[in-house]
């Protein structure tokens, strides 16, 4: 089983995303014909997947200036 990619956190990693640690979609840089092969797989614990959700839900919902370059989770 792998560990949580949280940093610094040594549980088991039961939880898998598409959201890296910082909440962005990380593409995997190769060519890609679907979701499922586009982007990098995390795993993380429930506590830090939990956390991380929240974090990208309210910067998803914030008014805050969205002109950076990363994929909204929303977006696909």
């Amino acid at each position: 089983m792998n560990k949580c990619d949280y940093e610094g956190c040594k549980s088991i990693g039961e939880k898998i995303s598409r959201l890296s640690p910082e909440g962005f979609l990380v593409s995997t840089g190769k060519k890609a014909y679907s979701f499922r092969e586009a982007y990098r797989r995390f795993h993380y614990c429930t506590k830090h997947h939990d956390e991380l959700m929240r974090t990208v839900w309210n910067r998803v919902r914030s008014d805050e200036d969205k002109n950076d370059d990363h994929v909204a989770p929303t977006a696909i």
